[in-house]
């Protein structure tokens, strides 16, 4: 029989086994928010990307940086690319959902931004092929990603990979570094 406290217990001991060993992560979450912050100094803007829930979390972190984190100050050029669906409709109709963000990189992405790909598999067709565009561009490209790393981690200039095969895991690990780098971005740009 289904155990609801065990299964709670279970998956908070999985969490909090990753997030025990966050630290080592903050080297590239350093470089990330350097790049971040020279990108927006440079009037570029960060690029988020993502499937399922992924796609949710780039949403809400370019929200983040568009209206505000924890501090008052001025809008900060952000946006994801999964929001139009206009553009993801047409796109997956006329072409190939591989190509889906790669198309809007094409279009949007300038060498002075930052452009995120969010995959906890690092396998997926459409988030690499859109950090290639972007790599082609001349932007700073970034994966957050898990498991192994998969392909992305030899695309990405940057690829920070949560050490986890739990999708769960390694999103919740997305979304703290995430969380982080807005409240970093917010105090670097105050100061």
């Amino acid at each position: 029989m289904f155990d609801l406290k065990q299964c709670y217990a279970d998956n908070l001991k999985q969490h909090l086994e990753l997030f025990n060993a966050m630290e080592k992560y903050l080297p590239v979450a350093e470089t990330l928010a350097i790049e971040c912050f020279d990108a927006l100094g440079k009037g570029g803007k960060i690029v988020f990307f993502g499937n399922g829930g992924s796609a949710a979390d780039s949403q809400h972190l370019a929200a983040e940086f568009v209206v505000r984190f924890k501090k008052e100050r001025r809008a900060l050029a952000s946006m994801a690319l999964t929001t139009d669906t206009s553009i993801l409709t047409a796109h997956a109709n006329d072409y190939h959902f591989d190509t889906v963000f790669a198309r809007q990189v094409e279009a949007l992405v300038k060498p002075e931004d930052v452009v995120i790909g969010l995959t906890t598999s690092g396998t997926s067709a459409n988030i690499n092929l859109a950090l290639e565009a972007a790599n082609d561009i001349g932007a700073y490209t970034v994966a957050l990603t898990g498991r192994d790393g998969g392909q992305v981690k030899d695309i990405a200039k940057l690829p920070i990979i949560i050490e986890n095969n739990i999708t769960a895991r390694i999103q919740e690990a997305h979304m703290f570094i995430g969380h982080w780098l807005c409240e970093a971005i917010d105090e670097l740009v105050t100061q």
